[in-house]
């Protein structure tokens, strides 16, 4: 009986660390993936583009026609190199 309550504590403790691990992942890394992954998709279809140096200021429009301001890197420099 001892031998199955060990396991199933040990159970228990790899679901509570995996839920863990899953609760840090949603909460602090995850939102950053998915910011940069929405700003290339952005940068990707971006117009009207005025670069600087490192950076080109440009205009995105979404799917309801709305004018958005994104900033992109200048990929035309960055190729230079």
């Amino acid at each position: 009986m001892k031998e199955a309550t060990g396991e199933l504590n040990m159970t228990v403790v790899t679901v509570v660390a995996i839920a863990a691990v899953a609760a840090f992942f949603y909460a602090f890394i995850w939102p950053s993936i998915k910011v940069n992954i929405l700003n290339s998709t952005k940068c990707s279809a971006a117009t009207s583009c005025q670069c600087s140096g490192k950076t080109c200021n440009c205009t995105y429009w979404d799917e309801n026609n709305n004018a958005e301001s994104v900033t992109c890197p200048n990929n035309s420099e960055n190729a230079a190199k």
